[in-house]
């Protein structure tokens, strides 16, 4: 029997991940990827969200058994129970779990080991557009500041190149930094 020996760098598989970016390097349409959330309201600032399938690489995918279920609420102080973290605080939870994987995926492509990595996120918004009290003040954030705490065998300057494609090419941050269009549309129950 044959040894198959993988090249695994912080728990990555880069032959793995080099073989996905070949599959889209010889049809983009394999880079398409749809996801889909289902949220629905359970009481006051309650909500419950399930994720399961999406589509990706030209196919739908089936492969959770089981949904992934995310609670949210707000905290006491805004009328919640506080048994989940509110809206707000999911997209830094979003934005530092995108920047996560991009630090470990592009490092280990380029085979820096990594010790630790920690994303410190911080977001400040006014919630006064939201309470309905002056329309002229964005409802959203308007300043995430992130500390990036990491001990790895790269260089200063590979760390900080590598930091920099993570800033281009993370999903997440890409939308929180540029407008995206969002189509509401209002369903009556039959």
């Amino acid at each position: 029997m044959k040894n198959i020996v993988q090249n695994i760098l912080n728990g990555i598989n880069v032959d793995q991940l080099r073989d996905t970016i070949d599959l889209v390097k010889k049809d983009s349409e394999n880079a398409i990827f749809k996801f889909r959330a289902k949220t629905e309201w359970i009481e006051a600032g309650q909500s419950k969200t399930e994720i399961k399938d999406f589509y990706g690489v030209k196919q739908e995918n089936r492969s959770n058994s089981k949904p992934f279920i995310i609670d949210g609420d707000e905290p006491s102080v805004l009328l919640g129970s506080d048994i989940a973290p509110n809206a707000v605080e999911m997209v830094l939870h979003a934005l530092g779990s995108c920047l996560t994987v991009g630090f470990v995926y592009n490092a280990s492509m380029i085979e820096i080991n990594i010790n630790s990595l920690t994303f410190d996120l911080e977001g400040e918004l006014d919630l006064q557009s939201f309470l309905g009290l002056a329309d002229e003040i964005r409802p959203g954030y308007r300043m995430i500041k992130v500390k990036v705490h990491t001990d790895t065998d790269g260089t200063d300057e590979q760390i900080y190149e590598l930091m920099r494609h993570v800033k281009k090419t993370s999903p997440v941050l890409d939308m929180l930094t540029n407008s995206v269009p969002v189509k509401i549309e209002m369903v009556k129950p039959s």
